[in-house]
């Protein structure tokens, strides 16, 4: 029996560089799937998975091997939807799918502004896109059939974007 079909539902990532939508679609896609939205920056900071603080980028430092053993039991049922910002480091076996959200750097550097981020943040980040390292680590960590990159720069790509996750969700399950 295949990993997923020992599940009775999927489970998704949503990845990206800070600021391309993560959180706005796992959590609309949570809402019209039904099923479980994991914000792992949440689950880091309730269950203590935190291993100190990065004052350059002012963000927790995830102790990865914790936060595994913290989502362990909750991936194995299957039915989640997980929003963090890298996904690398997460066992293969956890994900049937993989989304990589995309946006053009002048968007990005509005959202970052936005949100208030230092210099050397929004630096890091804008260059992470550029050079397309999460897409890049996905791509190196998971089966390339599963790694979708998605462009996430407006609201109609949104909504487009929630539609091709949402028509995967049910051909996934007419398959399993």
């Amino acid at each position: 029996m295949s990993k997923s079909a020992a599940r009775g539902a999927p489970n998704i990532m949503i990845s990206g560089t800070p600021g391309t939508g993560k959180t706005t679609v796992a959590k609309e896609l949570a809402q019209r799937s039904g099923l479980n939205y994991i914000s792992v920056g949440d689950v880091a900071e309730n269950a203590d998975c935190l291993d100190g603080y990065d004052e350059e980028l002012q963000c927790g430092i995830l102790d990865e091997d914790r936060l595994i053993d913290e989502l362990e039991d909750v991936m194995s049922q299957g039915g989640n939807i997980v929003d963090y910002h890298s996904c690398e480091f997460f066992p293969e076996r956890w994900f049937d799918i993989v989304f990589v959200l995309r946006t053009d750097n002048s968007v990005l550097h509005s959202r970052l502004t936005e949100r208030g981020y230092n210099e050397k943040k929004m630096e890091a980040n804008i260059s992470s896109e550029i050079f397309q390292v999460i897409l890049d680590a996905a791509r190196e960590s998971y089966p390339v059939e599963i790694v979708h990159e998605l462009q996430s720069n407006t609201a109609d790509q949104l909504e487009s974007n929630l539609d091709r996750m949402l028509e995967w969700i049910e051909l996934w399950k007419q398959q399993h």
